[in-house]
């Protein structure tokens, strides 16, 4: 691109050479002989002029009487006719006939005196010559401003290119940061635009895909673990049937939540609108979560105790409330220690449920900032939290840390008809 910019460039300036400098040059060659030609008239009008005073003033017109006049011009003749008598007219020449061409002018009066002026063209030759050459180096040092101009400009305009070029490569090559340049000049500038917004849009939806892993890998931990458990038990109790087909039951339960939660978590990634809210038993969730939780408390020695509010219909998705209690129970199982606590309470329009256990409690470093992704106590993540708030607040709720020691995190939901009171 340099290369043809340089070229273009320097064709152009060729071009303009050619179109202006050609004919000036023969303007100026014309001017030069003008010139010349008129400076020869005078000589011979004024030469003229001196022979006649001469004449009039009955003096003898000889070579050695004007040869101390200023004549201008190489050679010069003077013819003067007899003066009342048959002789031959008078011929006087000063200088040398030019060797040549030469420029030549005659003048002549009334009386019959001719006055003819020669100048050897080799002045106006030379003169020419330095028109040219003058002429010449104007148009080399315009065509090598041109060629530094065709370069500089073509390198101020690669570069930008250049940038674009690689800004491109890395978005092909998976890094999507913004590299906010600009050129000056409104086209390379509208593409560099472009190219960062659409930097900007990849890497948020790099981001989404990875948040989405990162969910799908957590948020199915859960189940699948609980998944594992019951199964366990199924292998334990398989000689009494009833249990065994009240255990299958409960395993079948895991795996149709452990499917809406993938469901859901897909369609959080898609869907900016939001799921529309529902009523369903509350009651019927936490006896789930009871069920669930049963053997992982058992085995860890350690209780799930469920007080507050029964029959309460609240308005959301059974399965995302059910994953975010579950998300909240596993944290406490992990991080807290004695008898974990979900209690049901109302608060104004909402319905609250809160899980609340007996351990050290959230760091005040922390505080609500264990809702935020990467921020996390020990042996965690730092994912499970900041995703079940982002499920409570898609299906309409919203979670907080109500107190720090004793650690109580509460699940606000919207309540619909056939609540009872406490």
């Amino acid at each position: 691109m340099k290369r043809r910019m340089i070229n273009s460039l320097l064709g152009v300036v060729l071009v303009v050479v050619v179109v202006f400098c050609v004919p000036l040059a023969l303007v100026e060659k014309q001017s030069i002989v003008n010139n010349a030609q008129s400076r020869v008239d005078a000589a011979a009008v004024r030469l003229l002029g001196l022979v006649e005073n001469r004449l009039a003033a009955h003096e003898p017109v000889t070579q050695e009487r004007l040869g101390t006049q200023a004549i201008e011009g190489d050679y010069a003749e003077i013819r003067i006719p007899p003066q009342g008598s048959p002789d031959q007219p008078q011929l006087v020449t000063i200088g040398e006939v030019p060797k040549g061409a030469a420029l030549r002018a005659s003048e002549s009066d009334q009386s019959g005196v001719t006055v003819t002026v020669e100048q050897s063209r080799a002045d106006v030759t030379r003169e020419i010559g330095d028109m040219l050459l003058l002429l010449g180096l104007v148009t080399l040092l315009a065509v090598q401003t041109a060629v530094a101009l065709a370069v500089w400009q073509a390198r101020r305009l690669a570069r930008p290119l250049t940038d674009l070029a690689e800004t491109a490569e890395r978005l092909g090559s998976g890094d999507p940061r913004p590299r906010d340049r600009r050129y000056g000049v409104p086209e390379l500038d509208r593409v560099a635009e472009v190219l960062d917004a659409s930097a900007e849009r990849i890497g948020r939806m790099l981001t989404a895909e990875r948040r989405l892993a990162a969910d799908a890998s957590h948020q199915l931990r859960t189940p699948l673990t609980a998944l594992s458990m019951r199964l366990e038990e199924i292998t334990a109790l398989a000689h009494q049937p009833e249990t065994v087909r009240e255990e299958a039951t409960i395993a079948l339960e895991q795996v149709e939540r452990l499917t809406d939660v993938v469901q859901r978590l897909l369609t959080n990634q898609r869907d900016t609108h939001g799921p529309s809210a529902g009523g369903f038993e509350l009651d019927e969730v936490i006896r789930q979560q009871r069920e669930e939780w049963a053997v992982p408390m058992r085995g860890a020695g350690r209780r799930l105790v469920i007080e507050g509010l029964a029959g309460v219909v609240a308005l959301g998705t059974p399965g995302t409330v059910s994953q975010v209690l579950a998300t909240l129970i596993e944290n406490s199982l992990m991080h807290g220690a004695g008898t974990v606590i979900l209690r049901v309470r109302p608060s104004g329009s909402s319905a609250v449920v809160e899980v609340q256990d007996e351990g050290p409690g959230v760091p005040a470093e922390l505080g609500n900032r264990v809702f935020e992704r990467t921020v996390s106590g020990r042996n965690s993540t730092g994912i499970g939290l900041a995703v079940a708030r982002d499920l409570a607040e898609a299906d309409g709720g919203r979670l907080e840390l109500l107190s720090l020691k004793p650690p109580v995190f509460a699940l606000f939901l919207g309540r619909g008809l056939g609540a009872e009171g406490p």
